[in-house]
């Protein structure tokens, strides 16, 4: 799925199934429903988890604990304004996924 593709998908009334929580997270976001996307990632224990959990935490204003979550997931953020940083989280882990699904086609394939 493309940056754009999600954007579309906006229009509906819940993000696509099979979306990593963390993506639907953004999704629920841009939406308008923070307390949702942050439900999704409240308690993820990961890398992509933990980032946009940090984005969230610092769109609410608390910046201090945004500073607690950018540094668990072990990114230096450039903070650029948070669209910005929405839609790099977005492209991301878009990539991130779509990497992750052309790899599990070629082990299939390989292994039969």
């Amino acid at each position: 799925m493309t940056l754009e593709e999600f954007r579309a998908s906006l229009e509906g009334e819940a993000p696509r199934i099979g979306l990593s929580a963390p993506v639907a997270a953004l999704w629920w976001d841009a939406k308008g429903d923070w307390s949702r996307a942050h439900a999704l990632v409240d308690e993820l224990e990961t890398v992509d988890g933990m980032a946009v959990h940090a984005y969230l935490h610092r769109k609410e204003g608390s910046a201090s604990n945004a500073d607690y979550w950018y540094q668990r997931s072990g990114r230096n953020f450039f903070r650029p304004t948070l669209d910005a940083e929405w839609e790099a989280l977005v492209e991301g882990l878009l990539s991130g996924a779509e990497r992750h699904e052309q790899h599990r086609i070629f082990c299939a394939e390989v292994n039969g």
